[in-house]
């Protein structure tokens, strides 16, 4: 590790929204840190800013991941791995596309 620390990806849930259905959020902020309970820290602390400024609820939750390669062009920020006797297709449903995001198609880039 350099005399700057490392890099470190932080993510943390939020709820934005108190009344039923609730809008939930989840941030994943870059950090670098000298380690990850620095980055945490960092992230905590701005994770209370960012619910303030949104009128919002910081969760407490904050997972860290510890980059292996320099921001840039591909590299890895956040990993997640769990364990599920899910299908893919079911895996994807219960998780990542309950029909509650808020998401649309990406638009065609024409550069």
């Amino acid at each position: 590790m350099d005399m700057q620390g490392a890099w470190f990806s932080v993510r943390c849930l939020f709820r934005l929204d108190a009344e039923a259905p609730a809008t939930y959020e989840e941030r994943i902020t870059l950090w670098r840190a000298s380690s990850p309970e620095e980055a945490v820290t960092l992230a905590e602390t701005e994770a209370g800013e960012y619910a303030a400024n949104v009128a919002g609820e910081y969760l407490g939750l904050a997972q860290v991941y510890s980059l292996a390669d320099e921001p840039g062009d591909g590299a890895e920020l956040f990993s997640l791995l769990r364990d599920s006797r899910l299908q893919p297709a079911a895996y994807l449903d219960a998780f990542f596309d309950t029909g509650d995001e808020r998401q649309g198609p990406i638009e065609t880039f024409e550069g």
